[in-house]
């Protein structure tokens, strides 16, 4: 009876072991490795120089360009996240229903989740360009003067937001859409008895059923919006005037442009522990409003 439980534990740690091997490589010794790093002075080859203790963490705090950092975050959190949400969950609503066509809508909502976050920063840096972007030229089609949507510190972070608002449509609207599709139909015929509207019914009705679905798009949004990168370097670079320079950025900057391996380090951990925070009040206090059942 021992022998089969040992085995069989034995066989269990034998299956895992690819999976614990690839998260030893790709996660918890780059994890160490950052600690490690925090805590010490590097030359621009990346090799330790001297240990600084905290002296990384503290010239963060008390940085300047790291509030600015968080602060353009934390509006470019505020800009993406709700509006992506909103949006992909009112074309989920609209095209729900089973009319003729909706499976070509439901094709073209979904599309951009195909699209890789290089080749949809091109697309939508051909649209802004100033002279020769479409978005320019429907502007002067109505008489109104063209927009330097990427290089006006007034419009840079809007115009970053739009693309990355549109770039997450495709997988908010595919989980939101599937959401709407595990709710079955014997709610929507009991609603339409009792004489409900549908702009009720939606509301008070399939929107709480919906909430476990919405609490994880939540989720998985603003982590994602914390940890932007690819569009802001291809699109602005984190100008102008460092109005679109979020904390990935700055990192970046730090790390792999001044060779400052230690700061870089140490804001990774702090952008970690944002998130972390983030993630834990989200789960303490949202999740209350969140019906599972």
């Amino acid at each position: 009876m021992f022998f089969s439980k040992w085995a069989e534990t034995l066989l269990g740690y034998i299956f895992l072991f690819p999976s614990l091997l690839l998260f030893g490589v790709f996660l918890f010794y780059p994890l160490i490795q950052t600690f490690y790093l925090s805590m010490h002075e590097t030359d621009p080859r990346g090799r330790v120089a001297s240990f600084v203790g905290f002296d990384n963490f503290t010239a963060i705090f008390t940085s300047e360009k790291f509030y600015k950092s968080l602060e353009v975050t934390g509006l470019f959190t505020i800009l993406t996240v709700p509006t992506s949400i909103a949006l992909a969950l009112l074309l989920a609503a609209l095209t729900h229903n089973q009319l003729k066509g909706m499976r070509f809508f439901q094709f073209i909502f979904s599309l951009p989740v195909v699209l890789s976050v290089g080749t949809s920063s091109v697309i939508w840096m051909m649209l802004f360009h100033p002279s020769v972007g479409m978005l320019n030229y429907l502007l002067q089609l109505v008489g109104l003067e063209p927009v330097a949507w990427l290089t006006d510190p007034r419009w840079a972070l809007l115009s970053v937001s739009l693309m990355t608002v549109w770039m997450n449509l495709g997988f908010n609207y595919i989980v939101l859409f599937s959401g709407l599709q595990g709710i079955p139909d014997e709610i929507y015929d009991s609603a339409k008895i009792d004489g409900s509207g549908p702009i009720r019914t939606f509301v008070q009705i399939i929107l709480p059923l919906l909430s476990p679905t919405v609490f994880f798009v939540t989720i998985v949004s603003i982590i994602g919006a914390f940890q932007s990168f690819g569009q802001i370097h291809i699109l602005t670079k984190g100008g102008p005037i460092n109005s679109t320079d979020v904390l990935v950025y700055n990192l970046y900057q730090d790390a792999f442009i001044n060779f400052r391996f230690g700061t870089g380090s140490a804001q990774a951990l702090v952008l970690f522990t944002i998130i972390l925070i983030f993630t834990f009040v989200q789960f303490k206090v949202f999740e209350r409003n969140v019906h599972y059942q």
